[in-house]
């Protein structure tokens, strides 16, 4: 029976690995996506989330079998719910990248203007929000919760970055009217970047409350994720 369990829990992890470097690949290509206002891998995004989705289901399934064939307790009953909810707010993850990507396909703008990008920080934001995740997913593999937790201050970087979007956004509409559209696009990217910090500050709790059986608590509250 021990054997069965070590194997499922595997299993497990696996499934868990392979779900992340999906959706990581999804928000490494959202970014390419959007700076390069590329159509065809927006198109690509969109197809792939289907995929993000049927990962997500399998994965719930599995934790609730696993649950009722074998009431896990103590460590293993932990690891299965921490995975359960990093399944979760994964596939929100992907969701932004799907949400990304289609602001990028039903734009009728060309490139985006350069000076506007480097004021926005634009592709610093994704780059915080991609090491969080090559972060987090290597804490998980080494178990490590000191850097799970560490994981969690570059959210600060993404809340600062996107509070600072919406007066320069809102400073090049008014300077080009025609960009309007455009401007109220980014908005949402930014958004949805935003919203992924605060999942990937979810996953980083999970992980230390599987190793060190610890529930931190958000320090200004609890964010509505589903926003």
């Amino acid at each position: 029976m021990v054997k069965f369990i070590e194997s499922e829990l595997m299993q497990l992890r696996s499934e868990v690995y392979q779900m992340w470097t999906l959706v990581y690949n999804q928000m490494d290509q959202a970014r390419q996506a959007v700076l390069g206002m590329d159509h065809d891998i927006a198109q690509q995004i969109i197809v792939r989330e289907r995929r993000v989705d049927a990962f997500e289901l399998k994965i719930d399934s599995d934790v609730e079998d696993f649950i009722a064939l074998y009431t896990p307790v103590a460590v293993d009953l932990r690891f299965v719910l921490a995975m359960l909810k990093v399944n979760n707010d994964l596939e929100r993850i992907g969701d932004y990248a799907d949400g990304i990507a289609r602001f990028v396909r039903d734009a009728e703008a060309g490139n985006l203007d350069p000076a506007l990008v480097e004021k926005l920080q634009l592709d610093t934001m994704f780059a915080v929000v991609l090491e969080m995740m090559k972060d987090l997913q290597q804490a998980l593999m080494e178990e490590d919760p000191a850097k799970a937790t560490s994981v969690m201050s570059k959210d600060d970087q993404l809340d600062r970055i996107k509070a600072a979007s919406e007066g320069i956004l809102v400073d090049y509409a008014r300077s080009n009217p025609d960009s309007i559209a455009i401007c109220m696009g980014l908005g949402g990217v930014f958004r949805k970047l935003e919203r992924t910090g605060d999942h990937l500050t979810n996953i980083a709790e999970e992980i230390v409350f599987f190793i060190d059986a610890k529930v931190l608590k958000h320090t200004s509250g609890s964010s509505d994720s589903r926003q």
